[in-house]
């Protein structure tokens, strides 16, 4: 079949549904395949796109069979036929050869018309839901910012981009989130997975990488490396505890994150439903850094110090015992989940009760 039509429409095709011609013509071979298949009533055809031609080329094939001979293997692939069959068909057919027979699009039966839309049709959507799995597989451990549509019960629905909206679980939501529709509302993609229908994406306000990737989008310095984030803790909604180095001498690690008026970590909180962000400087010394993860409670001394258990005791002024520790144990919780070490603390008191010299 010769068209100059088919070609154009394959490109509005493309167009409307935002795929490129070779998914489009993909899509249109399944179906001219599926309808051949119907047609024939054979197991294989084979369709050919000359666009530069705009010619169309069908064929459905058959498997020569020399007299008395019976190939199994092909027999499962191939329709086959005898040698006088085949001869009927085409005189030069020969034992052992694929016979093609060439079929135009305008010889198709209804049944065998129906079943081309519906398989081209078929592909065609599954070729959009993938092109969109891909597009959202991208997202998957990244903050994106995205639109309160509905508040039901237990979720919020969101929309991410355009035509793709999910559900922000409540409990995957801060206690202090109050949103209304409308409201632009940051989240972190923890999972994106193919699922009949379609692509489904999973988001979180919870997860402690959200952090990260606000202190990312807010600190240039850290997006750009100048600043490393080598420790976090987070207990969503109330308070996160960051470690924090510095690999430019020039550049101090606290007040670029704070930013001028405490600009930038003022924007990361707001983003978090007011939840506060305690920051720190991360330290090769480990007497030193475990001092710095328990701030703001100051730190007399570190002692007991056990490398390979990465355990330490950490002692503070009597008046500190409790900001070190934090209220229902939070403080020194962030210190040991953003460290990495475990820690105990003692007050001088304490300590000089016990005997300890540090």
């Amino acid at each position: 079949m010769i068209s100059k039509a088919f070609f154009q429409n394959i490109e509005e095709v493309a167009e409307d549904n935002d795929l490129n011609k070779e998914q489009v013509f993909h899509a249109f071979e399944q179906g001219l395949i599926a309808a051949c298949k119907k047609q024939l009533g054979v197991q294989t055809c084979r369709v050919e796109f000359k666009e530069e031609k705009h010619e169309l080329l069908i064929y459905g094939q058959y498997y020569v069979l020399p007299e008395g001979e019976l190939n199994l293997e092909l027999d499962k692939k191939y329709t086959f036929l005898k040698l006088e069959d085949a001869k009927a068909l085409k005189k030069s057919a020969k034992a052992g050869e694929i016979l093609e027979v060439k079929i135009e699009p305008s010889e198709f039966s209804y049944n065998a018309s129906r079943d081309l839309k519906h398989r081209f049709n078929e592909v065609l959507n599954q070729i959009k839901k993938e092109n969109i799995y891909q597009g959202l597989k991208d997202l998957q451990y990244e903050m994106v910012t995205a639109r309160v549509l509905e508040e039901e019960k237990d979720f919020y629905r969101i929309e991410i981009n355009k035509d793709v909206i999910t559900m922000l679980p409540k409990k995957e939501a801060l206690p202090t989130d109050k949103f209304h529709v409308g409201d632009r509302i940051k989240v972190y993609v923890t999972d994106v997975e193919m699922k009949t229908k379609g692509p489904k994406i999973y988001v979180s306000r919870t997860h402690v990488a959200l952090v990260t990737r606000l202190l990312e989008e807010y600190v240039p310095e850290i997006k750009d490396g100048t600043i490393e984030v080598l420790g976090i803790a987070r207990d969503p909604g109330d308070r996160s505890k960051v470690g924090l180095k510095s690999n430019n001498e020039n550049v101090d690690v606290i007040g670029a994150t704070v930013g001028e008026g405490g600009v930038r970590i003022k924007e990361i909180s707001k983003f978090l439903s007011g939840e506060k962000i305690d920051l720190f400087r991360w330290s090769d010394n480990e007497q030193e850094l475990i001092g710095n993860s328990l701030q703001p409670a100051p730190v007399v001394a570190v002692t007991r110090v056990n490398p390979k258990e990465k355990s330490a005791l950490a002692i503070v002024p009597d008046a500190q015992l409790s900001l070190a520790i934090g209220k229902l144990g939070q403080n020194v919780k962030l210190a040991v989940q953003a460290s990495g070490w475990s820690i105990d603390i003692k007050s001088e008191t304490t300590a000089a009760e016990e005997g300890i010299i540090y």
